[in-house]
């Protein structure tokens, strides 16, 4: 860092040694510096497109919504026809919300921002297709779902101007397929895209519906379109029958795909990763799913059905898909049990008290939104022993600050913020709290089902959407659903009563560690899921 300081006091020094500073900064955490550096770079090379990028999108990650917004509208006037800056400049909302009110503002705001993007794209040059394609490749609308809304509207806007792009740009690929006649003894191909084949959450359940099967009807493809490969990797190469790693190529994979004559391509995830969700506007197969990796509807015209559970859907559900919706048995998914280690590390290990009730909140900062904050400092009013360990949860300390105020408590007496970079530590927290307390309107997916495997128990509330009934469809399935609540209310007395009634809550934890194998490993959902492929084949033929 020293070494890039000086060369930049000798002189202004070249966008190279700005961006290692910057990096230095950002690697010690010094935000201040990060960004006023980042900012003086843009000043002499206002128009290098990469550091306005990650300017934009670093301050938006870091809380700083109104810099992101006034950043990218200065990014849009440096870079005329970049259309990546064009989306920033009209759909940057917050990733974090300081209060309710700003959810309606933002959410306002994106409306407004979609539908002028929508009528300010031209695609009719060469230069201006390639430069929507690219904008395009480099971000999605991810932060939208965590509104707590029904997205289906913005999201057909959004997936229709996706499509747009790509049929710009690929013209062969957006034509209808018919289904490849099936000859005898031939066996429906299936295709599975993901940029995620490795261990990431919104993918692992995928090894499942892989692993169990039917060999004799169906032959697996997969393709896998990121570069991290590992352990996880190595199970999706051996349960497929042909696997491709084509990591950021766009074009290739998509020749392979369509060369490979498949009957069914499903996306896991769509929302995630900007090449899945440009491939996902292509026709690259005749019938295209997605599943609940990313559980929000896709909005795509080029998306047929949306793979869901029957344990998470509610009754009007398909009024939240823009994709045909099919309900697959139980939690839709056959989720491998994770591997839990013995309790090697102590509390103290973690500077955490041996006498209090650990709750633990363990979800990414969006998941929080502000009208749910005052759930914590009204269970620590009660529960004195209370300690609140957050491990991504920094960003809304200010947030927190203010609830546990307004009962005349100090939140930092509650709230622990840890850094967790290793697994072990992170299921070792698992096994040392008491209780797992589940977010609001977005429900814990992987971290729900690794609390479970920890036999910890859950305290949820089932959300409206499908994204924040996972909890609750897990329990159901467990069989034990004493900490399901009904609303906010219900939800803090259930938490109190774990946090007090110690016997109460060994008797959940002893329940669950009885009855896991009713949730892992489903094998109810692969039959389920082939019964469906074979129907919609069938169907076509």
């Amino acid at each position: 860092m020293a070494q890039f300081q000086n060369l930049l006091e000798i002189s202004t020094g070249d966008v190279e040694t700005y961006a290692r500073l910057c990096h230095c900064y950002k690697q010690l955490n010094l935000l201040d510096e990060y960004f006023q550096t980042l900012q003086q770079a843009i000043k002499l090379y206002p128009t290098e497109g990469r550091l306005h990028f990650e300017l934009i999108i670093e301050l938006r990650r870091n809380g700083r919504i109104k810099s992101a917004i006034l950043s990218a509208e200065n990014a849009a006037k440096c870079l005329p026809d970049d259309y990546t800056f064009q989306i920033l400049k009209y759909l940057t909302i917050p990733s974090v919300y300081d209060n309710e009110e700003e959810i309606s503002f933002y959410r306002q705001r994106f409306i407004q921002g979609l539908q002028t993007l929508i009528a300010q794209t031209s695609l009719k040059t060469t230069e201006e297709r390639h430069s929507a394609l690219a904008g395009i490749g480099r971000l999605t609308n991810f932060y939208l779902s965590y509104q707590a809304q029904n997205d289906i509207d913005l999201q057909r806007q959004y997936g229709q101007l996706v499509h747009e792009i790509m049929a710009a740009n690929f013209p062969q690929w957006v034509v209808p397929l018919s289904i490849p006649k099936l000859q005898p003894q031939q066996k429906i191909r299936i295709g599975y895209v993901s940029y995620y084949l490795h261990s990431y959450s919104g993918t692992l359940w995928l090894t499942g519906w892989l692993r169990y099967c039917d060999r004799e009807n169906f032959e697996i493809h997969c393709y896998y379109i990121g570069n991290e490969p590992d352990p996880v990797t190595q199970q999706f190469i051996d349960y497929s029958d042909v696997f491709h790693h084509i990591p950021y190529d766009l074009s290739a994979v998509c020749e392979q795909i369509i060369a490979d004559k498949l009957h069914i391509l499903v996306f896991p995830e769509i929302g995630m990763n900007p090449q899945t969700m440009q491939m996902a506007g292509l026709r690259l197969a005749p019938v295209q799913c997605t599943a609940w990796g990313h559980p929000v509807t896709t909005g795509l015209p080029t998306i047929d059905y949306f793979l869901s559970s029957e344990l998470m859907e509610v009754e009007n559900a398909q009024e939240h898909y823009s994709e045909k919706l099919i309900c697959l048995p139980n939690i839709g998914v056959s989720y491998p049990k994770p591997y839990i280690p013995p309790v090697v590390k102590t509390r103290s290990d973690f500077q955490l008290p041996d006498d209090a009730v650990i709750y633990l909140s363990c979800q990414a900062p969006f998941k929080y939104l502000p009208q749910y904050d005052f759930i914590f400092a009204e269970i620590a009013h009660r529960v004195p022993q209370a300690k609140f360990v957050f491990l991504r949860g920094s960003l809304i300390k200010p947030r927190l600050k203010r609830a546990f105020a307004d009962v005349e408590l100090d939140y930092e007496d509650y709230c622990v913020f840890l850094s967790i970079p290793e697994r072990l530590d992170y299921l070792m927290i698992n096994l040392l709290s008491d209780v797992y307390l589940d977010t609001f309107t977005w429900s814990g997916g992987n971290t729900s089902l690794e609390a479970i495997a920890c036999n910890l128990p859950i305290v949820t509330c089932p959300g409206e959407f499908m994204r924040g009934r996972h909890s609750d469809s897990f329990l159901k399935m467990l069989g034990v659903t004493d900490t399901i609540a009904e609303n906010a209310a219900e939800y803090i007395d259930i938490a109190v009563k774990l946090g007090l009634n110690p016997v109460w809550r060994r008797d959940i934890s002893q329940r669950i560690s009885q009855r896991h194998d009713r949730l892992f490993d489903d094998k109810a959902c692969v039959v389920g899921l082939e019964a469906f492929y074979k129907q919609v084949v069938e169907a076509s033929l």
